[in-house]
């Protein structure tokens, strides 16, 4: 009897837990936070696609390379003619401006998402953690009310306009966020990150001449205190920004540790926007006329299994790298997608050998015939993109060939070694998701 009674007693706690947390999720908050993230959103968008063209990476990125590294089950994916492609980069400009205006405000997620998204597809050789962000970020942001208060959406009466949101809404988006600096600060516990500093100990000896701050990159312990804050900041800063008593502390390091990334390396606009984003934990007060009421505001079945669907990918993604043998930094196998931010400094150098198995003539073939700096630069380390390169040399040929290629990889200051068999016939090797046998052990 006494068993039973406890057992109905946790059960009684659980259940008021729940209803307990039910009723804090569904709670209404200002919508502030939506806004000031909607606008600062569109904003650094227009500021990114404006920046792009004006540096001429429409056409050195997605004109002028006459083969792209397209993504498993994306190979139908090309870019457009270089008109389209120019249109395209306008059109996610302005879709920038008319997202932080909230003018067709969905409409303009869901343009913005589609082209930013398509345009990321067709070239896996410029896959930067935060062009995946942007993707993930509007996306979501599609199916939380952006456009309910201060925008010309509301000002029009084409939305009903309203002072505040369900709690849940907010914490979507922050949720977001918060995956990707935990899954990077997880990706940093290893021997390399935290026990030899590195790539960290590279990067900052090739810049000791930096005003003020390169003296002490030259010091043998900063690396290490680089590292190890690095790793700290990002496991814990999504908790510190959830707390109203240490927010604006937090905010405040989210803006020396971008601002003094962004300025020492060159990794694009990724420091912004996560500057600009994390606002959105700031309880954010505006002043509307609330016409829809959202105190008991659900999601609808379909929106719930969308974005259950969508969080379970994220979290599971950056795991993936366990089912592969081997370090997943010299691999690459579960890299990508996974938030491994600055975590490896790589440099390879591959040629690749033709084989006619018919007459036995062998030749070599040099990538820089077909590929571009930056392609080349980015295959010679990245074993499927080798594979992928070494299919489209086998498919210049009318009868069959065999490819092989000699690739040889340095990592966080590591000698330079072999990282595929050079036996191995690449042009046969299929395209899956399952470990690669013909990549060598570091």
């Amino acid at each position: 009897m006494n068993g039973t009674r406890i057992n109905a007693d946790n059960a009684d706690l659980f259940k008021s837990a729940s209803s307990a947390f039910i009723r804090v999720l569904f709670s209404p908050v200002n919508i502030g936070p939506l806004v000031v993230l909607r606008v600062a959103f569109g904003l650094l968008m227009f500021a990114s696609m404006v920046r792009f063209m004006a540096r001429g990476w429409v056409t050195e990125l997605y004109v002028l390379p006459q083969f792209h590294f397209t993504y498993a089950a994306f190979g139908w994916i090309r870019p457009l003619p270089p008109s389209g492609m120019w249109l395209i980069f306008i059109i996610l400009a302005v879709l920038g401006l008319t997202i932080a205006a909230g003018f067709l405000t969905r409409f303009s997620l869901i343009g913005f998402f589609l082209l930013f998204t398509y345009v990321e597809l067709i070239d896996k050789s410029y896959y930067l953690n935060h062009y995946y962000f942007v993707s993930l970020f509007s996306f979501l942001l599609i199916f939380l009310p952006l456009g309910a208060a201060w925008s010309v959406d509301g000002r029009l009466g084409w939305v009903p306009q309203r002072q505040t949101v369900p709690v849940w809404m907010v914490w979507l988006a922050r949720a977001q966020l918060g995956l990707v600096y935990f899954f990077a600060g997880v990706a940093k516990i290893n021997a390399d990150w935290l026990l030899a500093a590195q790539p960290l100990t590279i990067w900052l000896h090739a810049r000791t001449g930096t005003p003020f701050l390169g003296v002490l990159f030259d010091q043998p312990w900063f690396p290490y205190f680089m590292s190890w804050a690095g790793m700290l900041f990002d496991l814990t800063i999504p908790f510190w920004l959830s707390w109203r008593k240490t927010r604006l502390v937090a905010y405040l390091a989210v803006i020396v540790f971008h601002g003094l990334t962004g300025l020492l390396f060159n990794i694009g606009m990724f420091p912004w926007i996560m500057i600009a984003c994390t606002l959105v934990f700031f309880d954010w007060q505006i002043e509307v006329n609330e016409v829809v009421e959202s105190r008991w505001e659900r999601p609808s079945p379909w929106l719930r299994t969308l974005l259950t669907l969508f969080f379970l990918v994220q979290l599971l993604l950056p795991l993936r790298h366990w089912l592969y043998p081997g370090n997943v930094n010299w691999t690459e196998e579960g890299f990508r997608f996974a938030w491994r931010v600055m975590l490896v400094e790589k440099t390879g150098q591959v040629t690749f050998f033709v084989r006619d198995p018919a007459s036995g003539a062998e030749w070599l073939v040099l990538p820089s015939d077909y590929l571009t700096l930056q392609q080349e630069k980015q295959m010679s380390f990245q074993p499927d993109m080798i594979v992928q390169f070494a299919h489209f040399l086998a498919e210049q040929h009318s009868q069959p060939v065999e490819v092989r290629a000699e690739a040889y990889v340095s990592w966080n200051g590591r000698p330079s070694r072999l990282l595929l068999d050079p036996t191995v016939n690449l042009a046969a090797e299929p395209f899956s998701q399952v470990p690669k046998n013909y990549i060598l052990p570091n």
